[in-house]
């Protein structure tokens, strides 16, 4: 199963479109990598090509690479919507993603929405899934510039913005000059040597502090290949924790805390970029733990 990824998001005017917006395609030749292999992931479990056939998960997968301006991606949802393969038909959501295609050239996706009618008024659902926009919307004032500064610098380290934000309320609730009583620092809690290992040299601006807290959760992600809970208890209690106790240490504050982010984010993995470092090698036997 793919796990690989670069820059989240990259296709930025996502956020807040209308239905006359779409995603620019990428110009950025890694992320368009990511969006190749996501799409190909998708096609596999669309017509179940050695895996076992999972349409929701196909769609999941288009959407990821829809993200990042996918044309061909788009299309397959739309055409997927526009037939009800696997799902109810619904012309609107697929005349949005055959739109989406359709802007960028895509000659199918362009006579195809001419039979489907109208898109919908705003973006389906899966293309907020991970962007943490719900979040957003219902921040109270004294909130919301450090949720915007996540919406902006999440898809720089190719973290979803929705588990930075859950990271964050975990930490600090959303205080930058929160410091705690093993002298973790700033918006996401960094200990000294956390923020000095991620080159952040002033824990205390927002700006400084959750660059360095997205550099820290992008080298989890890859260490425990987009293990979404492994991630969450390593931020927790640190990465070492993790591997000696064989997955999440049986400390009721870790447990907790993974509990937690799993409230806000939802989702058990996390696509990764492996290029930024090895992974953990107790992987293999947390695995095997897991599945006993």
């Amino acid at each position: 199963m793919l796990k690989k990824y670069s820059l989240l998001l990259g296709s930025a005017a996502l956020l807040g479109v209308g239905s006359n917006s779409v995603a620019a395609a990428s110009t950025n030749p890694s992320q368009s990598s990511t969006a190749d292999a996501l799409r190909n992931e998708a096609r596999s479990y669309e017509h179940g090509e050695g895996v076992k056939r999972d349409t929701a998960k196909a769609v999941q997968l288009y959407c990821e690479a829809s993200r990042l301006g996918d044309a061909e991606a788009q299309y397959s949802l739309g055409w997927m919507y526009a037939n009800g393969r696997g799902m109810a038909r619904d012309d609107a959501t697929a005349a949005y993603f055959f739109q989406m295609a359709a802007k960028q050239g895509h000659p199918q996706a362009q006579r195809m929405l001419q039979q489907v009618g109208q898109p919908l008024s705003k973006p389906p659902e899966c293309l907020f899934d991970s962007d943490g926009l719900d979040i957003l919307a219902k921040a109270p004032p004294d909130h919301r510039k450090v949720m915007e500064l996540v919406q902006r610098l999440a898809p720089e380290y190719g973290v979803y913005p929705r588990l930075a934000l859950a990271v964050i309320r975990a930490e600090s609730n959303f205080n930058p000059t929160a410091i705690s009583p093993k002298n973790a620092q700033g918006l996401m809690q960094l200990i000294p040597e956390t923020a000095s290992r991620f080159n952040v040299h002033k824990p205390f601006d927002p700006e400084q502090n959750i660059r360095g807290g997205l550099a820290y959760l992008r080298w989890l992600l890859a260490y425990f290949k987009g293990n979404v809970t492994l991630v969450a208890a390593a931020y927790n209690a640190g990465e070492g924790a993790v591997n000696r106790h064989g997955g999440v240490p049986p400390f009721n504050e870790t447990q907790t805390y993974v509990k937690r982010i799993h409230e806000l984010f939802r989702r058990d993995d996390h696509p990764f970029d492996p290029s930024v470092t090895d992974p953990s090698p107790e992987l293999q036997k947390i695995a095997s733990r897991r599945t006993m």
